[in-house]
C-alpha cells in the first residue's frame, strides 16, 4: 500500500533528549585526555550547532572547539574511539523521549504515514538508541552520519531516504531542532517543523522553519493540514 505521506525526523534534541548521556561521554573523554569538560547546557548548544569539525567522520557530525586544537591525528582517532565505546555502553542512562513523541509516532503509524530518521549520529549508535528507548519499530529507515557519503545539511541525506522509501518530496516534511536540519530540508524543498530549545546556539528566529513547536503534544493538528 502506497504511503500517503512521509515524515523525516532528526534524533538528538528532536525525538530524544540525549544531552545528558552525550555530556557524560564527552566529559569522560575530556577528563582522560586532559581537556575541559562541559555542562549539559553547553552540550545542548554544541551537538547540532556546527561548533567545529568533529574528530574525523565520527560521533555526532558536530564538534567541540577543543578538538580543533588537537593536532595529532592519532590522538584524535583515540578520542573518537574512546567516545564511541563509552557512549555506546551508556547510551540511554539518562536520555529521555521528548514529551508526546511516542504518542505522535503511534498516531502517524495509524494514519499510514511513512517515517524515517535522518541523523548525523553514527548509524549503529542511532539504531541502538532507538531500540533501547523503544521507538525503533516505528521507522522504516534510519540514515546516520555514515550511511551515505554525505549527511545533513546536504539535502541528499533527506532526498535519498525519501527515494528509498518510495515517497514523494512534495508529500514529505522534516521535524528537527537545529539549522542543520532546517537547511537540509529547505534545500530539499521540504517544509520544516522546528522544536524550540534545540541543540543549537542559534535562536529559533535565526533558523528557517514553517512551524514552531515546544514538543510533540498537539503536533497532529499541524500534520493533518498536510495530509
Amino acid at each position: 500500500m502506497k504511503q500517503i505521506y512521509t515524515i523525516l525526523f532528526d534524533l538528538d534534541g528532536t525525538l530524544v533528549d540525549t544531552a545528558p548521556d552525550l555530556m557524560n561521554a564527552h566529559n569522560h573523554v575530556m577528563n582522560k585526555f586532559g581537556y575541559p569538560t562541559k555542562s549539559t547546557e553547553e552540550i545542548r548548544n554544541l551537538v547540532g550547532g556546527g561548533a567545529g569539525a568533529m574528530i574525523g567522520r565520527s560521533i555526532w557530525g558536530q564538534a567541540k572547539k577543543e578538538f580543533g586544537k588537537v593536532q595529532d591525528e592519532k590522538i584524535k582517532k583515540e578520542m573518537v574511539k574512546e567516545f564511541v565505546d563509552y557512549y555506546g555502553k551508556n547510551i540511554v542512562n539518562e536520555s529521555k523521549l521528548i514529551d508526546g513523541a511516542k504518542d505522535f509516532l503511534k498516531w502517524s503509524k495509524e494514519k499510514n504515514i511513512s517515517m524515517a530518521v535522518c541523523t548525523n549520529k553514527q548509524e549503529h549508535l542511532a539504531i541502538d538508541l532507538l531500540k533501547k528507548i523503544g521507538i525503533y519499530d516505528f521507522f522504516e529507515y534510519v540514515a546516520g552520519h555514515n550511511t551515505f557519503d554525505y549527511c545533513k545539511p546536504d539535502p541528499r541525506h533527506l532526498t535519498s531516504v525519501v527515494e528509498i522509501l518510495g515517497g514523494d518530496l512534495k508529500k514529505t516534511l522534516m521535524v528537527g531542532d537545529s539549522e542543520t536540519d532546517a537547511n537540509a530540508a529547505k534545500a530539499a524543498g521540504i517544509p520544516v517543523i522546528l522544536l524550540e530549545d534545540g541543540y543549537t546556539e542559534k535562536n529559533t528566529t535565526e533558523i528557517y522553519h514553517n512551524h514552531l513547536i515546544k514538543d510533540f503534544i498537539g503536533i497532529e493538528k499541524i500534520i493533518t493540514k498536510y495530509l
